[in-house]
């Protein structure tokens, strides 16, 4: 309940939507004394029981619009929420994980400090939707993304760029430091054989490692770490042939 003050006493109105009807309000309203010379600009003469009603109504309908407001604001997050994420895996989805990127190059060149991008590819997940189905694919995709964003820090950035690409944003590391977590994530995803459809899948990723360069248009340096993804898995080709 809300208290309208006046000058030496108060006029009381309902604050709280389905608290109290407008009649209640008004009764409590009429039922609080007035020894005030006027109460938000109105002569206390020309307080009426009509006008405290009237204005106890309006602290109702005030309330009621806040409320709406409030819920309104909490729709709007939550839409703006799953425009920027995954609906399978929950990560950033390309759009959020650009927008992050070009964050990240800005504060690099406003402060000088190293940033780097790490672009990774799930190895066979066509020969795994084609053997096992699209469920054990999908299984696959979300395990990738958590054995990823379980060995980041919280400043770091993970996100699924589409299809079986994945891609993270590494704060104050540059390219030495990034190659280094690279590794260190790529046995995180295939440390473990993934259980599905009564089998266990062993999780193969290539990546390719760019240091942010703040010049650089964000979808430039994810295509650069794209195709120095596509070096290693042609190295890694080679070298079991």
């Amino acid at each position: 309940m809300e208290i309208l003050k006046t000058g030496g006493g108060q006029v009381t109105g309902v604050a709280r939507r389905g608290a109290t009807s407008r009649t209640a309000a008004g009764s409590a309203v009429r039922a609080a004394p007035l020894d005030a010379a006027s109460f938000l600009g109105v002569p206390e003469a020309e307080l009426t029981v009509a006008v405290r009603a009237a204005i106890a109504g309006l602290v109702v309908e005030l309330e009621d619009l806040r409320a709406e407001v409030r819920m309104l604001k909490a729709r709007l997050a939550a839409a703006e929420s799953a425009a920027d994420q995954d609906p399978l895996t929950g990560l950033n989805n390309r759009r959020a994980f650009v927008r992050e990127l070009k964050r990240t190059a800005a504060f690099a060149r406003r402060h000088g400090a190293p940033a780097s991008l790490i672009y990774f590819d799930l190895d066979g997940l066509k020969d795994i939707n084609d053997g096992f189905g699209h469920a054990a694919g999908d299984a696959a995709l979300k395990a990738v993304a958590q054995r990823l964003s379980a060995h980041v820090r919280e400043s770091d950035v993970v996100g699924r760029l589409g299809g079986d690409e994945f891609a993270v944003i590494l704060l104050h590391a540059d390219q030495a430091q990034a190659e280094i977590k690279a590794r260190t994530l790529a046995e995180a995803v295939e440390a473990e054989p993934l259980a599905v459809a009564a089998a266990d899948l062993s999780l193969r990723v290539s990546h390719g490692v760019r240091q942010v360069d703040p010049a650089q248009d964000p979808e430039a340096m994810i295509a650069a770490a794209d195709a120095a993804m596509f070096g290693t898995k042609r190295g890694r080709r080679a070298a079991l042939a």
